[in-house]
Formats: structure tokens, C-alpha cells, sequence
């Protein structure tokens, strides 16, 4: 399997198939009664398979801050870019960049791998500059799933011109926030996020969703110092 993707799924662990929860209820489509858990559940299973998906999803933060995600299949890869640096995960390589300065700086570092401190934290660490990742908010939908506590409110709206699905979650345990608001759009990219993480105040809305990418988004910042940190083939 791909290493973008599989690290995408490192976080969230496999999604939890159907729970029986008590709590509040709602009607799909069909008009099947379905629990809370298995409106989260489709929400954290519709944010991860946008993994297959290629498009760009420009984002709006708090203080007129912007920050992207763009994801191709053909090479399979992804982008990151938000406040102050930008991320690149390839099958080759993550490369993480900071802009904070003058002279742009890189590390390029070895792919992820699945299931270690390392994958998950190439992603947490985003929440530190204001980008919440698809990642990130799948592993918080999953415990919300499993939480009996967790207090789980849904509503539909529109991101960005696009209809999403919403969930606001309260009274969350065992997780690195006990309360955020989370808008997945029908095509499946984040559409919105609101709420404390790891300390850091999030506030995520979707501006500009494209089902295409540039050949430049995966492009590094101009003039920027390249460290390679990969292991030398033996």
C-alpha cells in the first residue's frame, strides 16, 4: 500500500464498524434509524477515503491566516501548507518546511510508517500552526464513536458551497479534546473544524474546494535549504 495513504490511516486505527450506543438518533436517506455511532463512524469512513480522492482545499483560520490541503493519485502524494511552513508526504520521502524565516528551511526525512510515534506526529504537530489534518479529526470522530459519554449533536450546512455534514461532540474522554464541532463535506474532504486540540485553539473552515491540483503545490518554497536526513542505501 502507498505510504501517503498509509499513514493517513495510522492515526485514526481502523474505523469502528457498527456500535450499538445509546444516545441520540437520526434519519439517513432511506429513513433508517441510524445511532450516533454510526453517523460518526460514516463521517470518520467518508474523511478517510478521501485519501483516494485527488483535489485541493484551500482554508480560512482565525486572523485572516489561510492554509491548504492538495492530494494527487498519479504519483500518490500530499501537501500542506499553513502559517509558517509546509509538509510534503511522497512514497519517497515527508519533507517538512519552515517558513518562518527568511531563508526557507527543509528536512527530508524517511517515508512514515505505519503505526509508529513519528507518522502520527507529522500530522499532529500541523495543530501547533493552526491546520487541523483529515488524520486528526478521523481519530477524534472514532473516539467519539466509542466514548458512551460523548454527547453527539448533528446538523447539515453548507462549506464553502458544498453540502456538509456536521457534528458537534461534548463530554469527550480519552481523547486530546473533550469538545469540537467537525463539517465533512459529501465529497469527503474536511470541510470544517472548531475546538481546543493539544492545547492548541483550532478554527478551520473551508474556503475554495477544487477536485484538481497543480503540478506546483508539490513544489518546495523558493530558495529553500534542503537537509536530507535519510538513511544512505546500503
Amino acid at each position: 500500500m502507498p505510504v501517503v495513504s498509509i499513514s493517513l490511516r495510522a492515526l485514526a486505527g481502523a474505523i469502528i464498524s457498527v456500535l450499538t450506543i445509546s444516545g441520540c438518533q437520526t434519519l439517513d436517506g432511506a429513513g433508517r434509524v441510524i445511532s450516533r455511532a454510526d453517523l460518526v463512524n460514516d463521517l470518520a469512513a467518508r474523511l478517510d477515503r478521501s485519501n483516494e480522492l485527488t483535489y485541493s482545499a484551500d482554508y480560512q483560520l482565525p486572523g485572516g491566516e489561510s492554509a491548504s490541503i492538495v492530494q494527487s493519485q498519479d504519483p500518490l502524494r500530499a501537501a500542506y501548507t499553513y502559517p509558517g511552513g509546509m509538509l510534503t508526504v511522497t512514497a519517497d520521502a515527508t519533507t517538512a518546511c519552515d517558513t518562518t524565516r527568511k531563508k526557507p528551511t527543509c528536512t527530508v526525512t524517511a517515508p512514515a510508517v505505519t503505526n509508529t510515534k513519528p507518522a502520527i506526529a507529522i500530522f499532529t504537530d500541523m495543530n501547533k500552526r493552526g491546520l487541523v489534518t483529515p488524520p486528526v479529526v478521523i481519530g477524534l470522530l472514532t473516539a467519539a464513536a466509542i466514548d458512551p459519554n460523548a454527547v453527539i449533536r448533528q446538523h447539515d450546512t453548507t462549506v464553502a458551497g458544498r453540502h456538509a455534514t456536521c457534528v458537534e461532540v461534548e463530554q469527550l474522554s480519552n481523547a486530546p479534546t473533550s469538545k469540537f464541532d467537525a463539517c465533512i463535506i459529501s465529497e469527503g474532504a474536511l470541510g470544517s473544524f472548531t475546538g481546543v486540540v493539544d492545547g492548541a485553539q483550532l478554527d478551520v473552515a473551508l474556503s475554495r474546494y477544487r477536485d484538481a491540483v497543480t503540478g506546483s503545490a508539490f513544489d518546495l518554497p523558493p530558495g529553500a535549504g534542503v537537509v536530507d536526513r535519510r538513511p544512505t542505501p546500503q
